[in-house]
């Protein structure tokens, strides 16, 4: 008999699209699967829509404690040798279990991670399907989370139990980067990450939902936390390489430099002050790191100064650019014919 498959599906308010999701995993052409829903106290009718599938599925509702906790609820109920996360806003194609499946029979691994893409839904109510993102196979797949070149979505993955039981439970203390820092652990702890080609997984992105100042420090925060973690783990176990270190180092300063340039024109002091804190970071751990920029100036005063000086002169350069922009802009308004009859 096929060994038992969970899926385990958090759900908080996603009433639009939460049976596309139940159904796509009831569509699988793999036999032997239990479908675990764990309502995380929902507001809208995630929960009717939960319980109008009866016994296809189990289930389980409370009061809202997050996505993480839902997870570690769900894997508690679960019984399952392979372990499937699948938030409740994406879904998987008939084969997508069926293929990683035959994959961990052919090849020793912990994770099995595949291809996939997103469904991106714009402002305007359409959506469509984007490219296939190919992850192909990683010489290392934690050097490349370290450094961020590596991100597959939860939708795309399939887990032995072995790993999720050696890894331990989610964090339910981290607001962001939890993805990020579950797969990170299970590799530090030794787990052993296989592809598997093909696209099987898509997972949404909604376009019209932005992002405040909050959220992104929240994001940060979170993210560099995750890093923090990764890289006393790794030190304590004497598995800090260069390498590893290279790859935080690239982590640090490609998250400050996104935070610091979020919302573009509005960069303010306190921004770039949290970059200085992340760019800081990378340069002790990889003392010869290098950003990669398009310019040829900031890539000679790289070379000439190195990249804290790069850096930094960037920085004023282009507040002093959005300075003699907003100064055009006032002097135009005060040229016009307009300014002059409203004075």
């Amino acid at each position: 008999m096929e060994k038992l498959v969970s899926i385990i599906i958090p759900c908080f308010n996603a009433q639009r699209w939460l049976s596309e999701a139940i159904d796509s995993c009831l569509q699988q052409t793999y036999p032997n699967i239990e479908i675990i829903v764990i309502d995380d106290g929902s507001t809208d009718n995630s929960l009717e829509i939960i319980k109008s599938y009866k016994d296809r599925i189990i289930w389980d509702t409370g009061i809202n404690k997050g996505g993480n906790y839902a997870r570690n609820k769900g894997f508690a109920l679960s019984k399952g040798e392979y372990i499937q996360y699948l938030d409740a806003d994406d879904y998987i194609l008939p084969e997508k279990i069926a293929n990683q499946v035959q994959a961990f029979e052919k090849m020793e691994g912990d994770v099995i991670y595949s291809d996939w893409r997103y469904k991106k839904h714009l402002s305007d109510g359409s959506s469509y399907l984007d490219s296939v993102e190919i992850c192909g196979p990683k010489n290392d797949f934690l050097e490349s989370l370290l450094s961020n070149d590596q991100w597959v979505p939860l939708v795309g993955l399939l887990f032995t139990r072995e790993a999720i039981i050696n890894k331990g439970c989610w964090d339910e203390s981290l607001k962001a980067a939890q993805d990020r820092d579950f797969l990170m652990t299970i590799a530090i702890n030794g787990g052993k990450f296989v592809y598997q080609p093909g696209c099987d997984s898509i997972y949404r992105r909604h376009d019209d939902i932005t992002v405040s100042t909050s959220c992104r420090l929240r994001w940060l925060n979170s993210h560099s936390q995750v890093m923090e973690r990764a890289e006393k783990k790794l030190f304590q176990l004497g598995k800090l390489s260069q390498n590893y270190r290279q790859a935080l180092a690239k982590a640090y300063f490609k998250f400050g430099r996104d935070y610091l340039y979020d919302q573009f024109p509005n960069i303010n002091h306190d921004k770039y002050l949290r970059f200085l804190q992340s760019m800081e970071k990378a340069l002790v751990l990889f003392p010869e790191f290098e950003s990669s920029s398009r310019s040829k100036v900031h890539y000679l005063i790289q070379k000439l100064f190195g990249c804290r000086m790069a850096e930094i002169m960037t920085y004023y350069l282009t507040r002093f650019k959005l300075s003699l922009r907003s100064f055009s802009v006032v002097v135009k308004e005060k040229n016009s014919p307009d300014y002059a009859w409203n004075r």
